[in-house]
């Protein structure tokens, strides 16, 4: 059955709903809207029209939460760079897919929240509100089964050997040794960043709402104090894009594959996100323990930090034969 189809269906059924049911879905549909109303959100009218579709379509209770809740999410993450969904790109639901990754949520869930959200840019194309043409490649976006993979050693000194421009040294330089999200990085303004103390303060954190310090490295210090010296003192964002908006998270990751292309290095699927996992993976394996990690990334459960960073070969082999070693010698005591 086509969604056309379904909708016409959908909207018979309404036709001989119940007054309870009808009751029922008019006051879901009052609250959802009552939460709305306060959140300033690219396109929240027609987000609103769209909501208040459903809603005559008689769609559930919980149909109605969860598409609030996905579209709500993405509107909010869409809007930190650009205000108009005319301008909306293959790259901004590729930056959201890793965004919400990031939170620890599962493939399953974010298939799910992307299917709300493609069901609405659809509706915004019938509404002849955004352009139907600029979507055909974006609406059958495949979703990787994964997160990002950490970047290998070797790979990161080939890619860094190739970034000569001073703003992008010192923005992906940045990411890969501090670990901040590359939202909460195009967020930064100069107020959050000291120099003296090599620290870079994230006062709101970005999924969580927990603020947090993070520590800069020589390379990271080095290149940010190039920038400093050549950015316009009177922008407000650290990386700055056009007008007083932050640059674009598709504007960044455009120029980080221009750079993986540069290096020879775009066949092995390297996103700008998984500069975060690199950060993560190469901290484990030089000692750093998993709870000081967890901090440093700003997770909530450190289940998810697990599975960002992860234990090389040799790092596993030298711990293996370091702990049997003490086996060996009789070392370990107690009871079990």
């Amino acid at each position: 059955m086509t969604e056309t189809q379904s909708s016409t269906h959908q909207a018979i059924r309404s036709d001989h709903a119940g007054p309870t049911e009808q009751h029922r879905a008019h006051t879901t549909i009052d609250h959802i809207l009552e939460r709305l109303s306060p959140l300033e959100l690219p396109a929240k009218e027609a987000f609103e029209r769209y909501l208040r579709h459903k809603s005559r379509l008689n769609h559930k209770r919980s149909t109605l939460e969860s598409s609030f809740t996905s579209i709500m999410l993405f509107l909010s993450f869409y809007g930190r760079s650009k205000r108009d969904l005319k301008d909306l790109e293959r790259a901004d639901l590729e930056a959201f897919i890793e965004h919400e990754q990031d939170r620890g949520m599962h493939i399953t869930s974010v298939k799910t929240r992307m299917a709300s959200i493609i069901a609405f840019l659809h509706f915004l194309i019938e509404q002849d509100l955004i352009p139907g043409s600029s979507l055909k490649k974006t609406v059958r976006l495949k979703l990787p089964d994964t997160l990002p993979h950490a970047i290998a050693p070797k790979d990161v000194r080939r890619l860094l050997s190739v970034i000569h421009n001073t703003r992008d040294r010192a923005l992906i330089l940045l990411l890969l040794r501090t670990g901040i999200r590359i939202g909460e990085a195009l967020g930064l303004t100069l107020n959050d960043i000291d120099l003296r103390d090599r620290k870079v303060h994230l006062y709101q954190g970005e999924k969580n709402s927990m603020g947090r310090v993070v520590y800069v490295s020589d390379d990271a210090l080095f290149a940010l104090k190039r920038w400093l010296k050549r950015r316009d003192s009177e922008k407000q964002f650290l990386f700055y894009g056009h007008g007083t908006r932050p640059l674009s998270y598709s504007a960044a990751a455009s120029r980080f594959k221009k750079y993986l292309t540069r290096a020879k290095l775009t066949e092995k699927g390297y996103t700008v996100h998984c500069l975060r996992h690199t950060m993560a993976s190469e901290l484990l394996n030089a000692g750093m323990r998993l709870e000081v990690l967890q901090q440093l990334l700003g997770h909530r459960d450190i289940e998810v930090t697990r599975r960002y960073a992860r234990l090389t070969d040799t790092t596993r082999r030298e711990e293996y034969f370091r702990a049997m070693a003490k086996i060996e010698k009789g070392e370990i005591y107690g009871t079990y």
